[in-house]
Parts: C-alpha cells; structure tokens; sequence
C-alpha cells in the first residue's frame, strides 16, 4: 500500500485540484490520512536524485530502491500562515510512494490531434496501486513535471528497471525451460518485441523439450499447447501491433480475458543444421547493423538511440555480398505480383525447386508476420498474414544512398514502399542466406573490423541481435503457436 504523507490523498483521490480549497470555503484541518513519511532507511539505496514540479510546487525528489520520496523546497522567505490555519505547515512534509505499488511509468508528451509520435516533453507520469476502504484497489496517477528530456530519460529508465519482472536478458526463457508449465492455462507477457519474442522462444523450446526432440537439431516443430498473451509495453510492439490491429493496453486485456486465440506461423533459424532460435521476422544487411550499432550505444536514451543508429548506418552504406537460396511458396498468390513491378517477376513453378539469386543487396528481410508499427501502420510486409504458412521476402539490391532513403520512407506513407527498380518481394517457404564477403562489416566500429572467419555477421530478429558466422537457413512452421488476440474482422475461434 502507498504512503502518503498528510495533504496529498484527496488529490488524488479525485478531490479539489492539487488539494486546494475550493474559493471562499472555510480553511479546516487536512483531511484524515496515512501518517506522514519516516526519514529514509539507512539501508535504502539512492538511485536518482532530481527537482520536478509536483502539483504546481517545485519539489526535491529521490527515487531509491524500494520508494520514490518528495518534498517540497522552501522559498528563502516562507509566507506566513493563512490566518485561522496555524497546520498549514504539513505542505512541506515528505511524501513518498513504495514502487511496489508502482505497475507503470511512461513519459508525457504534449502533442497535436493527428501526432502520433514527437511533441513537447512535459514529464513523467506515474501509475500507482492504491488501497481504499473495504479493500477495494484503485489506480492513481503522479505527475513528475520536467521539460528536460535527458533527465526524464535517466529516470524513467531506472524506474523501467525497478518494474522488470525478469531480471536480465535470457530469464524468461530459463523460468520457462524450468517451471512446471502443467499447472497453467497460458502464460502472459507484458513488455515490448524483445520479451514477447524470447518468451515465444522459450515457449516453443519447452514443447520440444517434452516431446523429446534433440533441441540442436529441430527439423519438425510441434506445436506449443499453452497460449500466449502480449501485453504492449515496449517502444516498437510490431507483434502486437501485428496482432491486434492496434497498440491497446485494454484491447490486448479484453482478448485475453474473453479467450480469444488466434494460430500464428512461427519460423527456425539454423546454421550449419544446427538449430538457433524461434522468430517472427529477420533483417541482414541494414536492419541488423543498424541493431548492432544501438545496441553498441545503449547508453543513449531508447528513441534517439534509434535515430542515432539509423544516421550513422546510412553514413556508412555499403551493399553486402550474398547468395540466395529460396523455396517459392506452394500456394497463395505470389507476392511480388501483388507488388505490380515487372522487374520483381520471377519464373517459379512452384514445384519444390529452389532459387538462387547472387549479387550486392543492402538490406534483406524475411517476415512470417505483417509487422505493423507505429512507422508502418500497415505493416512492413502488408501482403502477408499471421498464419498462411509463407513468408515475405523482400530484397534490396545496391542502390545509391538518395534512393534507398526514398525506400524506407514509403514505408510511413501510403505509397508502394516496393515500386522501386532495386526492390525485389518473393513469397517463400524456406530461405537460405550465404554472405560472401571478402571483409568484415565497416560500420564504423572495430568489432565490425575483419574477416568473416573473425567476425559474426549481425542479424536482427524480432528486434533482438543474432551474430552468426557463417549461412543462415530460415523456414516458415504453420501456426506453430497459439496467440491471445487477433483482428476482430478476422476474429478466429481456434482452441
């Protein structure tokens, strides 16, 4: 239960504005609260330690480990007391909440109607737990106001980590390779593309496991029986944008809560038939440098990390060396006719023969999903769905930089982001991919400096880094996992 020191409650209970008496009411005695804040505990550790506005008074804030504690700052010449109120001292009191009644923390931004994303940063809102009378739980908000952005970044970060459930990369999947799943009806993620992905990883492996099968060499999936619910609470959510239609807290509860599933095509990566990962979608060329130079600078605050990643791997383009190798989907409609660009047309007789295409790409992607986003509201590969068994492949031969900047912003708009001539878009089942380069990877940064003997090449997958030296096989496993969700035009009862 949060502590809040007298003369705060009723604010947030829904009282007067900022707990001020309404005008030309007689000035009483606070209203009766929790007592009010104990000095902090030796043993408590400071994590942050900053001035916010809160409720319109500039106040001295410390965020440690187990409470996030405020007080006011006292002016040089504090006013005299209101006449009849000699209490009116309890304003400068601390105030403190326990973060273990915090379940959420977002930035809050000032934006236009249509603005989806930007804006005037204004602070950081806090979602807390609170216990009324006659145990009924209600949820409050506390507002940090801030213009400053590096200072807002550098706590929401820290109070990001505080709300982690797992506690390091990998701890989904070792909780799921452990626990005894018998007892569960499905398992719910709440957090961005990373964990909703490593969560399906660890899924799908602990199905292996009980079936038996040698999880270095998975040739033939089965299926996972318990579903998996996706809360969004990331920076990207492509899964459950993908999945939903739409970036919604609530609608991500609702379907879930009402049951409702949804079968979705999950693929294999191997390498030299040794088995690596589950995923949704891959990027090599671009999209996995650009991965690798974020994930190189993670000190940098999520959003410009981003922007900082895009603009120093496009400064360094450089097209790469490969081969190849795809199975042509057996059945639905191919996806680079769809496309309507002759130079993408291919002579596929869809008979189980293989592909080959060699030369200089910039960027290759291969997605089971449709990979909506925020960027890309109707999906970084909109032809292909959930669950009809193939993939998209979509290849990005050597271009000048202007043109392959031109490319990546047609996926915002609504213009065909494949309309160009050094675009290509196959519908696969299966794909194989060998770099040839005679060098390692200029991205600016040393790690990148060699042969491939020395160097992994980077492969992003499902926004998370994969380094693999040498070929990569990716195949597409039909509805191999079971998701809560799913668009409600296309509301499927499967259980």
């Amino acid at each position: 239960m949060p502590r809040l020191a007298r003369g705060r409650v009723s604010a947030l209970a829904g009282g007067p504005e900022g707990g001020k008496q309404p005008a030309g009411a007689e000035a009483g005695p606070p209203p009766v609260l929790l007592p009010s804040a104990q000095p902090m505990p030796a043993a408590e550790s400071i994590l942050q330690r900053g001035i916010f506005e809160i409720d319109g008074r500039s106040c001295d804030v410390v965020l440690s480990d187990s409470a996030l504690r405020w007080r006011p700052i006292q002016p040089e010449r504090p006013a005299a007391p209101a006449a009849g109120n000699s209490k009116c001292g309890f304003l400068s009191k601390e105030e403190f909440i326990e973060l273990k009644d915090l379940f959420s923390v977002k930035l809050k931004w000032r934006r236009s109607a249509k603005q989806q994303k930007g804006g005037t940063l204004l602070g950081i809102t806090l979602f807390v737990c609170m216990k009324k009378e006659q145990n009924k739980l209600k949820d409050y908000t506390l507002t940090l106001n801030n213009l400053s952005e590096d200072h807002c970044f550098l706590w929401v970060r820290d109070l990001k980590k505080i709300l982690t459930i797992t506690e390091y990369e990998g701890h989904a999947l070792s909780l799921l390779k452990e626990c005894e799943l018998q007892e569960f009806d499905g398992v719910i993620c709440v957090g961005g593309d990373g964990s909703a992905s490593e969560v399906a990883h660890g899924l799908l492996l602990r199905a292996q496991m009980d079936a038996g099968i040698d999880t270095n060499y998975i040739l033939t999936p089965v299926r996972t029986p318990l579903p998996l619910g996706i809360i969004p609470a990331g920076s990207t959510n492509v899964l459950a944008h993908s999945l939903y239609g739409i970036v919604h807290i609530v609608t991500a509860t609702l379907h879930i809560i009402m049951g409702h599933m949804k079968p979705v095509d999950v693929c294999t990566f191997s390498s030299t038939g040794k088995f690596l990962r589950f995923g949704f979608s891959a990027m090599f060329g671009f999209g996995g440098r650009m991965l690798a130079s974020a994930e190189k600078h993670r000190w940098i605050p999520p959003n410009q990390r981003k922007d900082f990643a895009m603009i120093k791997t496009l400064a360094s383009l450089r097209p790469e060396d490969c081969e190849i190798s795809f199975l042509p989907a057996k059945s639905s409609q191919d996806f680079q006719e769809a496309s309507r660009n002759e130079h993408r047309t291919t002579e596929s007789d869809y008979n189980n023969q293989w592909e080959k295409i060699q030369g200089h790409f910039l960027n290759i992607s291969i997605m089971a999903i449709p990979c909506c986003c925020s960027m890309a509201p109707g999906g970084l590969t909109p032809n292909i769905r959930l669950n009809n068994g193939s993939m998209a492949l979509i290849i990005v031969r050597n271009t000048s930089r202007p043109e392959f900047v031109k490319h990546l912003k047609r996926y915002a708009s609504l213009k065909n982001q494949f309309n160009f001539p050094f675009v290509e878009t196959y519908t696969v089942e299966e794909v194989k991919l060998q770099p040839r380069n005679n060098c390692g990877y200029d991205t600016g940064d040393a790690e990148f400096h060699g042969t491939p003997s020395e160097n992994n090449y980077p492969w992003n997958v499902d926004g998370d880094l994969m380094k693999v030296p040498s070929e990569v096989h990716i195949k597409v496993h039909p509805q191999l996992i079971r998701l809560y969700g799913g668009h409600l035009q296309e509301m499927n009862d499967y259980k």
